[in-house]
């Protein structure tokens, strides 16, 4: 069964935020912040247990949702959510540090934050998070770039059948671009979703805003391959290494304690991401692929396991946990163990 928790709205000095809130304020504060492609949704069964025992916010970001479609200045890179979430958090008079969960995408939102406000953060659990060093178009485990353009990476990287798909709103999985075609790539193979639950899945993926301000941003064209380069709008170019690092996280001071959640069998964050051009190229699906030394499959999880690695050796703490049986959505894929291992890291 769905959980009823309805929605909420404040006005922000940035803009309007759509969010779900349920548990008790006196508690610890969670803030649940989504990943690409979703919304809070996807939290959904997560924040019917935990708010048990934990006061749980989770909004819509900028572009995603039900939050105000606003432009998205790529060269901002995560900071304009990390702005949003700080200019939410104020509007809400929230004064305790909430410790802060993001997936995919969100992860790296989440660092960003630690980044920028690292005296406001409780602890941080990142679950199967965005790279360190972004989406695509670096070779090595320090980030190294590819090339002067970051080829490959951004707004013209993203498949453009499964845009147009988004953009007409297509429901019918046997589109292999559709929503509901693509939402099972975040899971395992083998795993079946309910079908309730697909339905409010795929209908709040549906509600991300498609154009160049939005989904996927704009694009350049480059004499590199693959012949595309991050244009400076919209949330697939936030993403490219061209206007992401979060390298400084490994120095922020002070340190929350850190849990890294990922699925074993994840296609979408990895070291062999079916979404990287480098690793497509390599397989074949995309011709002219240059080779390794040129343009590499991204190290995603190797990446984000030095700046951890980085964090830990500057005095910080972290913990990896694994679900070798689940892949992009472990919290969804295993809710009771996810959320008992959350719970039990928040509790110390």
């Amino acid at each position: 069964m769905i959980p009823d928790i309805k929605r909420k709205e404040i006005a922000t000095k940035r803009l309007t935020v759509s969010y779900l809130e349920e548990g008790d304020p006196t508690k610890e504060l969670i803030i649940l912040i989504h990943g690409n492609t979703s919304s809070n949704l996807f939290y959904l069964g997560n924040i019917e247990e935990l708010s048990k025992d934990f006061h749980v916010i989770a909004p819509d970001l900028r572009g995603y949702g039900l939050t105000e479609k606003l432009p998205i200045d790529s060269t901002r890179g995560l900071r304009v959510w990390s702005e949003d979430i700080k200019s939410f958090l104020q509007a809400l008079n929230i004064t305790k540090k909430p410790h802060f969960l993001g997936w995919s995408m969100g992860g790296g939102v989440v660092m960003q934050y630690a980044i920028d406000y690292p005296n406001e953060v409780a602890s941080l659990t990142l679950v199967n998070p965005l790279s360190p060093f972004g989406y695509s178009g670096t070779k090595d485990e320090k980030g190294t770039v590819n090339n002067e353009f970051y080829s490959g990476t951004g707004g013209g990287s993203v498949n453009a059948s499964f845009v147009q798909a988004l953009k007409d709103k297509i429901k019918d999985a046997s589109n292999p671009f559709s929503a509901p075609s693509v939402l099972k790539s975040y899971f395992a193979p083998g795993y079946v979703i309910d079908p309730e639950w697909e339905e409010v899945f795929v209908t709040s993926m549906l509600d991300m805003e498609i154009g160049d301000d939005f989904y996927p941003g704009n694009s350049t064209a480059c004499d590199v391959w693959p012949y595309v380069a991050p244009g400076d709008r919209g949330i697939g170019n936030t993403m490219s290494p061209r206007y992401v690092n979060l390298s400084s996280f490994a120095q922020i001071t002070p340190k929350p304690p850190i849990l890294w959640i990922r699925g074993a069998q994840d296609a979408i964050v990895s070291d062999t991401c079916m979404l990287d051009i480098g690793y497509l190229g390599k397989l074949g699906f995309v011709p002219g692929w240059p080779g390794d030394e040129t343009f590499p499959a991204h190290p995603m999880v190797t990446q984000t396991r030095y700046i951890l690695d980085k964090y830990k050796e500057n005095g910080g703490t972290y913990e990896e946990f694994v679900f070798e049986d689940a892949g992009h959505g472990p919290n969804i894929e295993k809710p009771n163990e996810f959320n008992k291992k959350f719970k039990s890291f928040i509790a110390g």
